[in-house]
């Protein structure tokens, strides 16, 4: 399977750390919170966290306050589509890919429900062929970016596709809880909106770098599932988010990591560029001190945290998209997300 068109897409709207913390210190939920969450959130938002800026799909910052079921749907019902369509059709236009050539579409994302799903809405809007295998994938969290990409794989392994079009689509703002649990708090802090994709296909692009995808593996720990999961409150979904995530998702990537390299034959000094998840700052550090590498080898992950925050599972194609524009040295590329499971996933990339 090969990489022959990344693309991504945002709202529009881009608000800082700064923004954020005098919006909530002037809205009306600052006086429902007590005093602790108010000095969690200054914290966040103020303090370095790896993160400057989020971009959310909100016309303004007072938007993000107006916490009901109803509101959350419509916000994701609007903005999913959108963005998720834009991201495709920049990965069709990077592919150079016309989009009736398109064999499947695969839609994953967390953060809200639509029936029919969202990959009906993507064939409409990029005006894929009626016939298309249309795949939605739901409940896999920041992890959900490998499993769409393996499944891709296997519909091309098969010979069913040429071409797959690969969707995560996340609208963190349509998923906002806030109570005085430094976890809810923390989340509401950090996660943004945005959508990433990927054209995979079955011979590699003539005009665009040899992206192909080798080996990959898995990770489920179901013991951890705990740690880091959306519950059901109130009719809106409540983000329950733990202080083991950071080790959790350093070990289990790096276990990963090193079951991969084995069966490769190769070793951690090969790897050229990492596509790495972040999940925030305190996880990109984890991870750093696990794999043992300098701070500047996830230099790539760090920098789409700091402008985008965490993009949920969209993020990893964001990743990737900062590696290719950059003209990353060539040669083997680790890609890996992890998330709601406790699951971690992998996957050994070859790029000339």
């Amino acid at each position: 399977m090969f990489v022959t068109g990344i693309g991504t897409a945002t709202p529009s709207q881009r608000y800082s750390k700064a923004e954020c913390w005098e919006a909530f210190k002037t809205s009306e939920w600052f006086n429902r919170l007590g005093s602790r969450a108010h000095a969690i959130a200054e914290a966040v938002l103020l303090r370095d966290n790896g993160i400057e800026s989020r971009h959310l799909a909100l016309a303004s910052l007072r938007e993000v306050f107006a916490i009901d079921p109803d509101t959350l749907y419509r916000r994701f019902s609007i903005h999913a589509p959108l963005l998720a369509s834009q991201a495709g059709s920049n990965a069709l236009a990077q592919a150079q890919l016309d989009a009736g050539r398109i064999d499947a579409v695969i839609v994953s994302t967390c953060t809200g429900y639509l029936c029919p799903g969202l990959s009906g809405y993507v064939i409409e809007q990029l005006g894929l062929g009626a016939n298309v295998q249309a795949f939605d994938l739901v409940g896999q969290g920041c992890a959900a970016a490998l499993p769409n990409l393996r499944l891709a794989e296997a519909l091309l392994a098969s010979g069913q596709c040429t071409h797959v079009l690969s969707v995560c689509v996340e609208i963190c703002s349509a998923a906002m809880y806030l109570d005085d649990d430094p976890g809810v708090l923390i989340s509401a802090c950090l996660f943004g909106d945005g959508a990433g994709a990927a054209v995979l296909s079955q011979q590699p692009a003539r005009h665009r770098r040899r992206i192909e995808w080798r080996h990959s593996r898995s990770l489920t720990r179901t013991d951890a599932r705990a740690a880091l999961y959306f519950e059901q409150r109130q009719g809106m979904l409540r983000n329950i988010l733990t202080r083991e995530v950071p080790r959790l998702a350093a070990s289990h990537a790096h276990q990963l990591l090193q079951t991969v390299l084995a069966g490769a034959g190769i070793v951690q000094g090969d790897i050229r560029s990492w596509i790495m998840h972040a999940g925030g700052r305190d996880v990109l550090q984890a991870l750093q001190k696990q794999f043992g590498v300098a701070p500047g080898d996830f230099h790539y992950s760090a920098a789409v945290l700091r402008e985008y925050g965490n993009l949920s599972s969209a993020f990893v194609y964001f990743v990737l998209q900062a590696a290719v524009d950059d003209d990353a040295e060539g040669g083997w590329w680790w890609m890996s997300s992890f998330g709601a499971g406790f699951s971690c996933h992998g996957a050994l990339l070859a790029v000339d």
